[in-house]
């Protein structure tokens, strides 16, 4: 069984200076002992705090490399791009911010393949995966619909996928591409950070049932490979 360490923050302010402190001591660790850093990013608004004190932090920032673990397929410098958001923040610092999508694809599957093609490039695996959970349970864009298994069980050296949310999410009705399960539970560290009760009742409920939860997060905790650290505030 996966092990689980969870951290209980009051607000979203203290926990975005924990998990900023834990993300910059892992690029650290990574640049000293490699020279180099790679890691994964979601969007969502819940990691804007945790991202304003990660960059304020005194890192070589042109020896790290930052991936979203997902992005929705709309043009670049779309407010629904993840890339954007992450590049707005972490580009003017010297890092390397690499788009996993780049337009908005008709065929979500090819572009799926493009962004794997992409990140084979990419040193591997990730130093670490920050997770966010949706209140339906998905996490990066692993979403509940036809192509969930093959985002939980594709081939091993698969990174990305396209993927069809079902339903789609009112708020960003559009495919996207993701990380796989098995490019984010091969992280050398692999964290969750989320917010409000609702999510909290998801991630417990998901972590019971394990392998066997409908909610895609579980699968994805049952899964990993290192304990992971699970950081919630109210």
């Amino acid at each position: 069984m996966t092990e689980i360490e969870w951290w209980e923050y009051d607000d979203a302010a203290e926990m975005a200076d924990a998990v900023a402190g834990d993300i910059g001591f892992i690029i650290e660790s990574a640049i000293d002992t490699r020279g180099n850093c790679v890691i994964a990013l979601p969007g969502g608004k819940t990691p804007l705090p945790i991202y304003e004190r990660l960059a304020a932090a005194k890192i070589d920032w042109k020896r790290v490399t930052i991936v979203p673990t997902d992005d929705r397929l709309v043009p670049m410098g779309d407010d629904l791009s993840n890339v954007t958001m992450i590049g707005k923040t972490f580009i003017p610092k010297g890092a390397r911010v690499i788009p996993i999508t780049s337009e908005a694809a008709e065929d979500y599957k090819a572009a799926g393949r493009a962004a794997d093609a992409r990140l084979q490039d990419v040193h591997w695996p990730l130093d670490l995966c920050l997770l966010g959970v949706g209140g339906d349970g998905h996490t990066a864009s692993i979403f509940p619909g036809p192509d969930l298994e093959e985002a939980l069980t594709g081939p091993k050296e698969r990174r990305a996928l396209g993927l069809m949310p079902d339903p789609l999410p009112p708020e960003a009705p559009v495919a996207r591409v993701t990380l796989s399960l098995e490019a984010i539970k091969s992280a050398r560290a692999l964290m969750v950070a989320v917010s409000g009760d609702t999510k909290r009742e998801v991630l417990e409920a998901a972590i019971a049932e394990g392998a066997g939860s409908p909610y895609p997060i579980g699968r994805v905790l049952a899964e990993a490979e290192l304990p992971v650290d699970i950081h919630w505030s109210a």
